[in-house]
């Protein structure tokens, strides 16, 4: 099952069938029983098929909610980030925290700096090196159940973060830094391991960088950040949590305003989002 957010209200697609939801977004985002009550409005509603007019439509599946982001959690995101601040000196700390027994969390962004699917997402005018990270991000309720899947884009500044590790708030935290959508995917089973991550950037019309990852070189596992996430603190709206990246472009490249970045994670969608 797919779970939407509108203008008017949250949408399930199932069976190729839509469905309207008779509950507001934050409910459902605190629900631990979340698939069950979905399955109970297909089984229950009538499907109205002008719902999937909305598709294109859609809003960032947000509105309480803060993004989280867990980092270094693959190995080619630490060496990058090993690269990049090592003249500063502080490469080590990637090396150090990807074999450490506590993981990278840090705060990503609030509601009023994260963009959805279709939606522009904002190059910083003092940063020179600024890459998509494509993610798959975790929908978490209150009581620390993940209840979804959507894809995410962890916006981020390299130079800045390498010039100072302190700086990782600047790096990361901006303008619309983040991009999550189309949908939320909802299923009773865990994600396959082997399910892949893949990255699209298109320049003029033209296709310039293609990568792709998959979970199973993640080196901890989901419910372990969502441990380390909800260790003394709390959420009480449900949060998002990113889950780090397997896919760093060249060195050499940078984003440009006019970039249409496109990120797939097969079952849950495509996100698509152009740079300004």
């Amino acid at each position: 099952m797919h779970l939407y957010r509108t203008a008017d209200s949250p949408i399930v697609h199932a069976n190729g069938l839509w469905y309207q939801v008779d509950k507001n977004w934050n409910q459902l985002l605190v629900d631990d029983n979340l698939s069950a009550t979905l399955r109970s409005v297909v089984e229950n509603a009538t499907p109205n098929p002008a719902l999937g007019e909305l598709r294109d439509k859609v809003l960032a599946p947000i509105t309480n909610q803060e993004i989280w982001a867990a980092g270094v959690t693959y190995f080619r995101s630490k060496t990058a980030r090993m690269d990049e601040s090592k003249d500063a000196g502080g490469g080590d700390f990637y090396d150090r925290v990807y074999d450490a027994n506590r993981p990278e969390i840090f705060f990503k962004s609030s509601a009023i700096r994260s963009v959805g699917h279709g939606e522009t997402m904002h190059l910083r005018d003092d940063s020179k090196w600024i890459v998509p990270e494509p993610e798959l991000t975790l929908v978490i309720s209150p009581g620390g159940k993940i209840i979804g899947y959507t894809v995410g884009n962890d916006l981020s500044c390299r130079d800045i973060e390498g010039e100072n590790p302190l700086y990782l708030p600047q790096a990361k935290t901006f303008k619309d830094c983040a991009s999550i959508g189309p949908s939320i995917y909802i299923s009773d089973s865990p994600l396959d391991g082997e399910t892949e991550i893949c990255l699209s950037i298109e320049r003029g019309g033209k296709e310039i960088v293609a990568d792709k990852t998959s979970l199973s070189q993640m080196k901890r596992s989901l419910e372990e950040l969502v441990g380390y996430l909800f260790s003394n603190n709390c959420h009480p709206n449900g949060c998002f949590l990113m889950t780090g990246t397997g896919i760093v472009p060249a060195d050499d490249f940078c984003l440009q305003p006019g970039d249409k970045v496109s990120i797939t994670i097969d079952p849950i969608g495509t996100l698509v989002n152009t740079m300004v």
